[in-house]
């Protein structure tokens, strides 16, 4: 239907016609369509105003003026010097190993050192000696040359304890520290003195308290946690 603007110059408009709606509407599309396409086969259009080189210094660049203006400050000497001193701290007094307390209450348990070998090992010939699957136990082969001890260097109680233990046993001992300054004690002992470095021993034995003391029972290895 029509409606009649209150002007009376204003011409009388009308509703569209829905088919002409569509019609409209299906134009649009393909006029969508139609660029769309025609982007896939993009040309050159030229150029539109001055064109100027993306300016981006280099990564190498950067960090070198950088250092530069570190030198020029003191700032790379004193990270030098900072950096020098974390690291020898950190080799002359390692970290603790996370869990090992002191021994509260004596205890005594074993440790079966037998491994299961997941793939074959061959000889030089390419023969399979060792078939995967099989146990293997390091004992059956070699044996622990020495008892090893471990201890917390920084408890003077544990050192105590050491030191009588290594006068009982003539100094055949292996010393190994959880806690403490190694090169300290090698020093001052003037014998060779271990680090147990994250853990790695004292997880795959079971020890939880020192001075704790290793020696070799037959096929197998006791740990004596020691009061």
């Amino acid at each position: 239907g029509c409606r009649r603007p209150r002007s009376s110059v204003a011409p009388m408009r009308c509703s569209e016609p829905r088919a002409r709606l569509q019609a409209v509407v299906i134009t649009a599309i393909a006029a969508i369509a139609l660029l769309a396409s025609h982007g896939a086969h993009a040309r050159d259009l030229g150029v539109i105003g001055p064109v100027y080189p993306i300016a981006e210094p280099s990564l190498l660049e950067v960090i070198q003026a950088k250092l530069r203006q570190m030198q020029a400050s003191g700032d790379l000497s004193r990270l030098q010097r900072e950096s020098q001193a974390r690291i020898q701290r950190e080799v002359e007094q390692p970290a603790p190993v996370a869990g090992i307390t002191k021994t509260t209450r004596a205890r005594s348990f074993h440790f079966d050192p037998s491994i299961e070998v997941p793939y074959p090992i061959f000889d030089a010939e390419g023969r399979v000696i060792v078939a995967p699957g099989t146990r293997v136990n390091p004992l059956d082969t070699v044996s622990l040359s020495r008892p090893l001890l471990f201890i917390d260097a920084r408890d003077t109680t544990q050192l105590d304890r050491a030191q009588r233990l290594l006068g009982e046993r003539k100094g055949q001992v292996k010393l190994i520290l959880t806690g403490g300054s190694y090169l300290d004690l090698m020093r001052r002992w003037k014998l060779a003195v271990f680090y147990d470095q994250q853990g790695h021993l004292t997880t795959q034995l079971g020890i939880r308290h020192v001075p704790a003391l290793v020696t070799q029972d037959g096929k197998r290895l006791r740990i004596d946690e020691l009061l």
